[in-house]
């Protein structure tokens, strides 16, 4: 009998671990069509931001969507994508200038009320957008307990490009775009080539590329040393594979409202 629980608490201490770090499925994502209108009202807020129009309306129609409506309605990570990318960067500028919230405490408090739910940017970020891997450790830990509701709302795979499009106010981020549903691959895709045809030095006598922090901090996510190496040449269009890899400082000043024009 005392064998038989021991067996019983290691396979569900197994299944735990497992369901923790998003190896076994979790209820609520499907591949239905997604709520086109939800997804809608992220571009609509992030509009309304860079117009300097008025947001505590719109803040509360999001905030009253039912949790179950919301993790429904998001139902592939193209929609996922589109809508929580609108959200991060609409609230920053929210928090960074109508609460006058700063490094670290705008990123980490709950300040944000979707369906009921109130995220940080962090969770947005690392919970969702990067299925609730770790702010640190190049990105190669997962948060163990991220939450349930954090589960069900993140993506299913980890999209690199989301780094291209995600903006926290400082001089170094890429720049602020609108994202859309039907075209989400494709802008994802246009960030990425931007950032990195822009951000990007060679140095061709000394055999060295220079890229942004963002790369080395999340390492994990764009493949480690070779991926990041695959990742230029798609869109650098040259063959690095010889080159050394350098990280350069991250520029923290402050660039608020940098939309992609």
């Amino acid at each position: 009998m005392m064998n038989q629980l021991k067996w019983i608490w290691i396979i569900a201490g197994i299944v735990l671990a497992l369901w923790g770090i998003g190896l076994l499925p979790v209820t609520g994502q499907t591949n239905k069509e997604p709520d086109r209108k939800l997804v809608d009202l992220s571009g609509k807020l992030l509009l309304q931001v860079k117009m300097d129009e008025p947001v505590d309306s719109l803040r509360e129609v999001l905030a009253k969507i039912e949790t179950d409506s919301l993790i429904w309605s998001l139902s592939n990570d193209d929609a996922r994508k589109t809508f929580w990318i609108n959200i991060y960067n609409a609230y920053f500028q929210i928090l960074a200038t109508k609460e006058k919230k700063t490094r670290p405490a705008i990123f980490k408090e709950k300040r944000i009320t979707i369906g009921g739910v109130r995220l940080s940017l962090d969770q947005i970020e690392h919970g969702i957008l990067r299925r609730y891997r770790s702010k640190f450790s190049l990105g190669y830990l997962p948060q163990f307990f991220p939450g349930k509701i954090i589960k069900q709302l993140a993506v299913s795979q980890i999209d690199y490009r989301i780094h291209f499009a995600l903006n926290c106010g400082a001089t170094s981020c890429p720049p602020i775009a609108f994202y859309d549903y039907s075209k989400i691959d494709k802008q994802l895709s246009i960030a990425a080539s931007s950032f990195l045809k822009t951000d990007t030095q060679i140095d061709s006598l000394e055999k060295q590329v220079m890229v942004s922090r963002i790369l080395q901090w999340f390492k994990a996510d764009f493949g480690g040393n070779k991926g990041i190496r695959i990742i230029l040449k798609k869109y650098l269009s040259q063959d690095f594979s010889d080159y050394s890899l350098k990280f350069k400082e991250y520029d923290w000043t402050q660039k608020m409202k940098n939309f992609d024009s």
